[in-house]
């Protein structure tokens, strides 16, 4: 488990587990409102299918306390940068700071993994809120566009924003 004592605005604290046996089908589940759809998959089941027949990425399931509330994946690319991708926050979920938690405690982990590479992800330049919110975190475009998507990178510890 991975807990950096992140709390929602509900209280509830936020870690991240793998994915398992008793949890799978809950994360699987996991989907985005409608309008997020151009930007992320419309289930968190592709995200799981594509880190079950690779080995880039690793999944992660983001609790609220003892419920799942979203997915999030991280990866290490060959220049040993380190990577979030995949991010789901439940549509029933959004609005409550859990995005921000899982940015955050998943960027700490990932930057202390290794003695503080980078750590990257991307967003469609059209996802104002996620550009939004990954700047409030530290998160600063590197001038890369990779599949249509601009990345950023973080470079100092995570604020906790």
């Amino acid at each position: 488990m991975i807990d950096a004592a992140h709390r929602d605005r509900d209280g509830r604290a936020i870690t991240l587990r793998p994915v398992d046996d008793g949890n799978w089908r809950m994360v699987a589940d996991v989907a985005p409102r409608d309008d997020q759809r151009d930007w992320v998959a419309a289930l968190a089941a592709r995200y799981l299918l594509l880190t079950m027949r690779g080995d880039v990425w690793s999944s992660v399931a983001v609790y609220a306390d003892e419920t799942v509330v979203g997915h999030v994946m991280w990866g290490v690319d060959d220049d040993g940068s380190h990577w979030i991708g995949g991010m789901i926050i439940d549509a029933a979920e959004q609005g409550r700071g859990i995005g921000r938690a899982t940015v955050t405690t998943l960027a700490g982990w990932l930057a202390a993994r290794d003695g503080q590479p980078p750590v990257r992800l991307s967003y469609h330049p059209e996802n104002k809120a996620a550009a939004a919110l990954y700047a409030s975190l530290g998160f600063h475009p590197t001038g890369a566009v990779e599949d249509g998507e601009v990345i950023a990178e973080l470079t100092a510890p995570p604020r906790r924003g």
